[in-house]
């Protein structure tokens, strides 16, 4: 079984299954726009911006209108960071767990074989610079020993780490391991989260 290849940006897809197909492709943090649901998702949007201005953003889409639809809103909505745009080819077909094909009769994300993904991925600038070893070993159990998690005020300790990270207020708990393990690690988050602290008081008392 070949490994599967790092990507440092995280990367935007329209579903779950898209996302399931893509990470059996690729190492790298996966996020979902539900479909339109995005454009009522301002949490989901901040978390994307967020992406889009430390470790970068991919937008991979599927090649129907509703796929560039989606596109275009997402490009329009981030307008910091680093953005790429990762295209798949117009394939005809269906997906094996739909009984019709789609409206315009395209495959979607879900449908593309590994060589696919990986050449659009390649397009796109996805493996130019190696990315660093994840550790992803900050889970919630992790964080509830920094009282992040599962304590009498963990709430407010969250929502003090969101707002000094500036991601989106409610941001779950599996959310927020995700994004510290972008960052971090679990041996180094102590030291982290004293740092952010330190730094978002400075902010404050500017």
């Amino acid at each position: 079984m070949n490994a599967k290849r790092r990507i440092r940006p995280a990367i935007v897809v329209e579903g779950k299954y898209d996302k399931i197909r893509l990470d059996a492709v690729v190492d790298a943090v996966i996020l979902v726009t539900d479909g339109f649901q995005i454009y009522r998702r301002p949490d989901q949007l901040a978390l994307l911006r967020h992406y889009a201005e430390t470790t970068g953003l991919m937008i991979l889409t599927d090649a129907d209108a509703a796929g560039f639809q989606i596109r275009g809103y997402l490009k329009g909505a981030i307008q910091k960071g680093t953005v790429y745009h990762v295209y798949i080819p117009g394939i005809h077909g269906k997906e094996r767990r739909k009984a019709v094909p789609s409206a315009e009769g395209l495959l979607g994300v879900e449908g593309m074989d590994n060589e696919t993904l990986l050449a659009a991925l390649e397009r796109a600038g996805a493996f130019d610079d190696a990315p660093p070893e994840r550790k992803n070993d900050i889970t919630p159990a992790v964080l509830y020993a920094h009282g992040l998690n599962g304590t009498p005020d963990c709430c407010v300790r969250r929502r003090a780490l969101l707002r000094a990270m500036r991601l989106p207020p409610h941001l779950s708990v599996k959310g927020l391991c995700e994004v510290l393990n972008t960052v971090t690690s679990a041996d180094a988050l102590g030291a982290f989260l004293a740092e952010t602290e330190t730094a978002a008081a400075e902010e404050k008392a500017i």
